[in-house]
């Protein structure tokens, strides 16, 4: 319930701004102002950091809202976002003269604040930093005889990272979009490893 009270309320926040920016706007531009959704596939995983070897990637899902709000017409937007991130790593391990996979599941709701520019009609270039709050962390074991997984508490709950991507937009509001978001900050205690995610998806734009 706290988890979707969160998410609730920066989604209607994202609407208001982008209801505002809509009543600002000149008209005819291409950055229009607009709210829209979005989802798509992680492939996450950590830097090496202070492990003998790099993490391998876990892949799953993102899913959120986007507000977009023009600052200069058809050229320059800013763009917040409410994102609930599945990301984490795999590794793999041996015990007993059998080898295992070892899921870390790390959950997030990131916020990034997106520079948007637009080079041509549709096509998009963004960056900015994204703040991102820890609200899961398991470890899943192959092992685990159908467990729900083992609750941790080694990952840090706040995430400073930069995000970086492109944009392109169809007419009528459907666009692809593909980001990289690498961290600032120490995400796994007492590792120096830090977040790497590549992320690829769809999303509409009302």
């Amino acid at each position: 319930m706290k988890l979707l009270k969160i998410i609730s309320t920066n989604v209607l926040l994202l609407a208001g701004m982008a209801t505002y920016a809509q009543t600002t706007q000149s008209s005819g531009s291409f950055n229009e102002a607009g709210f829209g959704v979005k989802a798509g596939l992680n492939y996450s995983t950590v830097t090496k950091g202070d492990f003998d070897e790099g993490p391998d990637a876990r892949t799953s899902f993102y899913v959120g809202a986007i507000a977009e709000i023009p600052l200069i017409d058809d050229s320059f937007s800013i763009q917040p976002e409410v994102i609930y991130s599945r990301q984490g790593f795999e590794r793999d391990y041996s015990f007993l003269g059998n080898n295992y996979t070892a899921e870390y599941q790390l959950d997030y709701i990131n916020v990034p604040i997106l520079a948007k520019l637009y080079i041509v009609k549709g096509f998009s270039i963004e960056a900015g930093p994204q703040f991102g709050f820890k609200i899961n962390e398991k470890i899943d074991l192959d092992n685990n005889d159908g467990n729900a997984g083992e609750e941790l508490d080694e990952v840090n709950d706040f995430d400073m990272s930069l995000a970086a991507g492109l944009t392109f937009q169809f007419d009528g509001g459907l666009f692809i979009n593909g980001r990289y978001n690498h961290s600032f900050n120490e995400v796994i205690k007492d590792t120096d490893a830090k977040n790497s995610v590549f992320q690829v998806g769809l999303g509409f734009k009302f």
